[in-house]
């Protein structure tokens, strides 16, 4: 028969456990919360102090327009209240969604059926703005379904597909490619080949990239955790950036909850993409022109005046008289007033 322990020894038995326990949260909290607690505190203070004079517009800036501009439904009076909108911001280049491919490379030319006529109008009413078809897909590395980098003639299709629109007038193509993850030599591979087609047609070639670790191998960390990747590394953004003739960072969804820190986070992406993007390149950080509230995006967070704070704040400390640098705002049919006018006011 066993013997049951007595009162006493159940209550400094659970006294030996409830200490034991205690020193394992307070572990949990040291390996987990601290460290978010001092990341959060640094992006705070990374927003703080005063922003360089000089900080401001080179009218090297783009924005992101969607598919209904070339699928027949914007029309001409749209078109002149949208040239009057940017008139004086410094927006110089157009992304216009021309997409999305299929998963094989190939682009239907159904999906942009009044792509010409809408650059011979831009040209015509608005001189000096670039083109750019916005092309895009899924990519196939977290998931069975979407855009294959690693078939050889998926990529030639993709080229294909950029010659095609090269051919309907565009000045250029702009490539965004997700999930996209870091150190993809295929993604490289395919950035030489377009390299090459829009060096000869003169033409530019420009791609929407994702952040840069905030902490080193911040990617890989969250890749062998998830299997997602929401970062590349400094070293693989130089590398694409060496690759293209304009970069722009999604500087957003970022799962910032705060706005200061929001704004710290895009000082660091800004400081982190000026130290490897080359001198030929233009440099342009993401603004969020949308409204959603989700676990990525927090709409009190991730604002415009934050956004463009943070962009010149980065800009200021890390390459202050860098000409090729620029904002691009994402998106047009999701902006609202406030957001226009805190890019003017913030930047101008």
């Amino acid at each position: 028969m066993t013997r049951r322990p007595s009162g006493a020894r159940v209550n400094g038995r659970w006294k030996s456990v409830w200490r034991r326990g205690r020193w394992w949260v307070l572990g949990l909290v040291l390996v987990l919360v601290v460290p978010v607690l001092a990341a959060g505190t640094a992006l705070r203070l990374n927003y703080t102090g005063e922003v360089r004079e000089g900080t401001r517009t080179r009218g090297k800036d783009a924005i992101w327009l969607g598919h209904a501009w070339v699928d027949g439904r914007k029309k001409d009076a749209d078109l002149a209240a949208f040239a009057e909108r940017i008139k004086g911001t410094g927006i110089r280049d157009l992304y216009v969604h021309a997409g999305p491919l299929e998963h094989d490379g190939t682009l239907p030319a159904a999906r942009h059926p009044r792509a010409r006529p809408f650059v011979d109008a831009v040209h015509r009413t608005m001189p000096g703005i670039r083109v750019h078809a916005w092309l895009g897909d899924v990519l196939a590395g977290e998931g069975p379904d979407g855009l294959r980098l690693e078939d050889a003639a998926s990529r030639a299709a993709v080229v294909a597909s950029a010659r095609q629109v090269l051919d309907a007038g565009f000045d250029g193509v702009h490539f965004d490619l997700e999930p996209l993850h870091s150190d993809d030599r295929d993604y490289l591979s395919l950035l030489d080949d377009l390299g090459a087609l829009t060096r000869q047609r003169k033409a530019l070639l420009s791609v929407a990239s994702h952040q840069i670790d905030p902490l080193p191998g911040a990617h890989s960390a969250l890749g062998a955790l998830s299997g997602s990747e929401k970062w590349w590394s400094q070293e693989f953004f130089g590398q694409v950036a060496r690759r293209v003739d304009q970069i722009a960072v999604m500087s957003y969804d970022t799962w910032m909850p705060l706005e200061g820190m929001y704004g710290g986070y895009v000082a660091q992406q800004t400081s982190l993409a000026l130290e490897v993007t080359p001198e030929g390149t233009d440099l342009l950080m993401g603004l969020p022109f949308f409204h959603e509230d989700d676990l990525g995006h927090h709409e009190s967070a991730e604002t415009v005046a934050a956004a463009v704070r943070g962009a010149r704040l980065g800009l200021g400390r890390t390459d202050p008289d860098r000409e090729r640098f620029g904002l691009a705002l994402y998106v047009d049919f999701a902006a609202q007033e406030g957001d226009w006018r805190a890019y003017r006011e913030g930047w101008h």
